[in-house]
């Protein structure tokens, strides 16, 4: 297996910074906003994010976690029971500015889901798109609004995302398996 660090803890937090800064600047404040985080590293890239926002904003925007096992479109009735995990969000989403927060956005699949979750909620003004790394290779049209890096790929390599909260450090990895 072929791993290769292509941004470190400092290079994170600054891709992060970067993406606060957009979200103010384009929504010019942030006293509509809420951030949803997509499981699992989703959830803590979007609090991160809203307390940079409290530290520049003076404002405490609110944070939920949405779990969109459900709407994924890849899941076969044929195979096991999906893991389910609880979606938390204690806030109402109607007429609000909803940023939904993920790590990776690859093929787009992901977001789709979220997407139609979000909408089963209500109906905010708008949905934007904040992920950490775009890799490319989308299936769906999905842009991401706000972007960390971009970190082009092959199909053959798979970005990993390390945080903190999860994996005991912050860091994002090109991983590839060995050929044979």
């Amino acid at each position: 297996m072929y791993k290769k660090e292509v941004v470190d803890e400092v290079t994170m937090k600054r891709a992060l910074t970067r993406i606060t800064y957009e979200i103010i600047e384009r929504n010019k404040g942030v006293q509509d906003i809420v951030l949803i985080g997509i499981k699992t590293r989703g959830i803590f890239i979007a609090q991160r994010i809203a307390e940079r926002l409290k530290q520049l904003e003076h404002i405490e925007v609110p944070v939920g976690e949405l779990d969109i096992t459900l709407y994924r479109d890849d899941v076969k009735v044929s195979e096991a029971e999906p893991e389910l995990h609880s979606s938390d969000i204690p806030f109402s989403i109607e007429g609000k500015e909803v940023i939904l927060v993920d790590d990776v956005l690859f093929t787009g699949r992901t977001i789709r889901a979220a997407l139609d979750a979000v909408i089963d909620l209500g109906r905010p003004n708008r949905i934007s798109l904040a992920v950490l790394v775009d890799r490319g290779h989308r299936e769906l049209p999905i842009r991401a609004d706000y972007v960390g890096k971009n970190i082009p790929t092959a199909l053959t390599e798979e970005i990993v995302v390390e945080m903190e909260e999860n994996d005991g450090q912050d860091r994002i990895l090109i991983q590839k398996e060995d050929e044979k």
